[in-house]
């Protein structure tokens, strides 16, 4: 407890009841976690009692680390993980009462909206995606289609609806479900089958929340039902950094608290581990007008640092160069409050509301030779190569996933083409059967041609070897042994440099195969080698179970290093982290906030949906200026591109919110250019002496 202030030791301590923890921005909610579930274990809590549930892989691996380094071994038997991840845990145990097979698929959003595409009769997927969304928000509202079409607002929600009920219909053949299910089908689980509801409430002595504040309603339903009367559960959540109500996150779950269960302890975490006075004192200014659920007010004793300075630009690449002029004039500075410590590239962030601001930055970064990435770029699940791999090992953990079955049939080529596959689609539907189901069927020769079928049935016995085969490969070096026999049996390197133009683009996807199939391997445990030759001895999984949780994981966390490059990010991405310097940009009406019809604030009276959106956009500019530590520049532009013109542009409202020192409030744009010219011309004498060291050494 020795590193805790008062406010948490007392969130630590609380065990007995339901207690939330109101823990502002950098206030140190991580600790406090991962303390309590020490503190529990200390009381007598078995550690595989304890659940702590976060929203992401990489927060759950965090956790897990932290956990580890402050109990040791206990923290392995900790039940930490995703909501979803939890989900999929229930329903692989329980499932069966809902008729799922242990072996169940999980879709991922490709699949769901070819599927969609099917269901609702359209080769458009962008319609599809529409029906997709409006279905997730139906379902994580915990509506049923039925449900959906009973309470349609028009003909297309209701079109919509009817498309849902065949979708399910198709998820249910496949035995399938899609990430939404991963939420709804345990909470059906648990509110419709009282033995399981009491078998997971018996299993779990105390479970935690990360995150709370971007629950959604059927999530807290979860919630409620896994802890009952007894309510053993701690809440970590912050209402001011709700920023989520677009995927269905609700504020209304921290407004049922104290009325579900009055007996309710409120913590508050106010004091701020991370950011200055100076850059506080603007986030609190932010955030006041917006109405309070459970009012609290950040404080740092980390003195009053940095002006919170603002940055007018001419257009969007005066505003980039602006950027880069900052970041090499705090590079160069000598100022005590930088510090040495503060100048690398990975100290430094540029945030924005929408992806395609970054463009122009990343423009500028690259014309000043700046090392940059930009955050939240596409998942390495979401590469073409790793997703051909996934429907593989989908098809492996479950035959009745055609989704997985026409990936796998289609990739790399085997003589298997589109005639023999829409024939043996209209087979597997007249019979009700899955595809692969359907290939070995008796009836399938009468209405397929003889070298068809023996291509089909080829195809499903290495289907069922290879399940043969990795249901008995345990250990990471029978699992690395196993993956490179398959990759060369099915010639996928031929299929990539094959399908690609050049050799280079080739050898990249290649790389990122082998990058995977080593991480699969590592997943499966047993003596297991890191970088330096040391062996750790872990569970050892077989390779089929390993499998079957590639669906859940959307980044291969434990592989990423940390690069010393300026990090580009949306705010929404940005939620969690933080940096010694950030600057916001883009910081106008129309952008931050985004588009809104209410007269630009002018209006007496606004819509009670155009408030809830505004609040929301207020909090996100809190959770922007609260991800800085030392410094926070917030830039906007006079004129910006719309279409092919340039229009006036007016600052947002919230840089008038912040209430800064208008003394202290600007930069001198003068000695930005002075301090960049004079970074150049150190460069360049850098670069003259090596060259001329260079062509002064004797020759080998």
């Amino acid at each position: 407890m020795s590193g805790l202030n008062l406010a948490q030791q007392e969130a630590v301590n609380y065990l007995h009841g339901p207690c939330l923890v109101l823990a502002g921005a950098g206030s140190g909610k991580t600790r406090v976690i991962t303390h309590k579930i020490a503190r529990l274990i200390q009381t007598g809590v078995a550690p595989q009692r304890i659940a702590a549930i976060t929203f992401t892989n990489k927060a759950a691996a965090e956790m897990r680390e932290r956990a580890k380094g402050l109990i040791g071994r206990d923290a392995n038997k900790v039940v930490v993980c995703t909501f979803h991840a939890l989900g999929v845990r229930m329903m692989r145990e329980d499932g069966a009462v809902l008729g799922l097979k242990p072996a169940f698929s999980i879709l991922d959003s490709d699949d769901v909206t070819k599927i969609l595409k099917d269901a609702g009769g359209t080769t458009d997927a962008a319609t599809a995606r529409i029906w997709q969304w409006t279905i997730s928000k139906w379902k994580n509202m915990g509506l049923t289609a039925a449900q959906a079409e009973a309470q349609a607002a028009d003909d297309n929600e209701r079109i919509t609806a009817r498309i849902m009920a065949r979708y399910e219909e198709r998820l249910t053949a496949y035995q399938s479900v899609d990430f939404d299910d991963l939420i709804g089908m345990p909470l059906k689980l648990l509110q419709d089958h009282e033995e399981v509801r009491a078998k997971w409430q018996a299993a779990l002595g105390h479970v935690l929340v990360d995150e709370y504040q971007d629950t959604n309603a059927t999530q807290y339903e979860v919630l409620k039902a896994l802890v009952g009367m007894r309510g053993r559960f701690t809440a970590v959540g912050d209402d001011d950094q709700s920023i989520y109500g677009w995927r269905g996150a609700t504020l209304d779950n921290l407004r049922k608290l104290p009325v579900d269960f009055p007996t309710l302890k409120v913590i508050k975490l106010e004091q701020n581990y991370r950011s200055t006075s100076a850059i506080l004192r603007a986030a609190n200014n932010v955030i006041g007008p917006n109405p309070k659920l459970f009012p609290k007010t950040l404080f740092s004793e980390l003195g009053e640092g940095e002006p919170v300075r603002v940055v007018d630009a001419d257009h969007e690449q005066h505003e980039a160069e602006r950027a880069v002029a900052r970041i090499v004039s705090l590079r160069s500075s000598d100022s005590v409050t930088q510090g040495p410590q503060f100048k690398e590239f990975r100290d430094f962030a540029i945030l924005y509301r929408a992806n395609h601001q970054a463009r122009v930055f990343e423009q500028a970064l690259r014309k000043a030779q700046i090392p940059y990435k930009v955050s939240g770029g596409q998942s390495f699940f979401d590469r073409a190569e790793i997703k051909d791999l996934c429907g593989w090992f989908r098809l492996w953990v479950n035959n009745d996933d055609d989704p997985a079955f026409l990936r796998a049939v289609t990739t790399p080529k085997r003589g298997i083409g589109h005639t023999t596959l829409a024939g043996l689609g209209t087979f597997a539907s007249q019979y009700k059967l899955s595809l692969f189901e359907a290939l070995f069927s008796s009836s399938l020769p009468s209405v397929m041609a003889k070298r068809a079928m023996e291509g089909l049935h080829e195809f499903g016995r290495y289907i069922n070897d290879l399940e043969y085969r990795a249901r008995r490969t345990l250990g990471a070096e029978d699992a690395r042994a196993f993956l490179n026999d398959w990759l060369k049996e099915i010639e996928y390197e031929k299929h990539l440099y094959d399908g690609e133009d050049s050799e280079q683009a080739a050898a990249s996807r290649w790389t990122n195969v082998m990058e995977f199939c080593d991480w699969m391997a590592q997943r499966c445990g047993g003596k297991v080698s890191d970088p330096s030759g040391a062996t750790t001895d872990t569970e050892a999984k077989t390779l089929l179970e390993v499998a079957q949780t590639i669906s859940l994981l959307s980044t291969i966390s434990e592989r990423e290093q940390d690069q010393n490059v300026v990090t580009l990010s949306t705010l929404h991405a940005s939620k969690g982290l933080e940096w010694p310097h950030v600057m916001l940009i883009g910081v106008n009406e129309g952008l931050l906030p985004f588009k809104l019809d209410d007269g630009g604030g002018r209006q007496q009276k606004v819509s009670d949906d155009t408030l809830q959106r505004l609040q929301e956009e207020r909090r996100l500019m809190y959770v922007g200026i609260t991800r800085a530590q030392r410094s926070l520049a917030v830039s906007w532009t006079k004129r910006r591109k719309q279409g092919r013109e340039m229009v006036p542009a007016q600052p947002s409202r919230f840089i008038s919110e912040m209430a800064l020192d208008q003394k202290t409030v600007k930069e001198d744009p003068r000695e930005k250019l002075k301090a960049l010219r004079a970074e150049f011309a150190r460069k360049a004498q850098q670069n003259a002496a090596a060259a001329a060291a260079a062509q002064a050494a004797p020759a080998p």
